[in-house]
């Protein structure tokens, strides 16, 4: 039990050294992040269009 606790106190340490980003800064990357997620989506999506129309052509 006594290996529990130090472990629990280590990790609360380590925890208060951590430097978080501000709430604009967590806001700014979560709205890049949905960004560049939807534009490889678009991407993406708009490949398998594409090769999906000429393999129909072929086949």
């Amino acid at each position: 039990m006594e290996k529990i606790i130090s472990f629990v106190k280590e990790a609360k340490e380590e925890l208060m050294k951590v430097n978080w980003p501000t709430k604009k800064q967590a806001i700014n990357y979560t709205l890049i992040i949905v960004a560049v997620s939807i534009a490889v989506a678009l991407f993406l999506g708009g490949l398998d269009y594409v090769f999906s129309d000429v393999l129909k052509k072929f086949i």
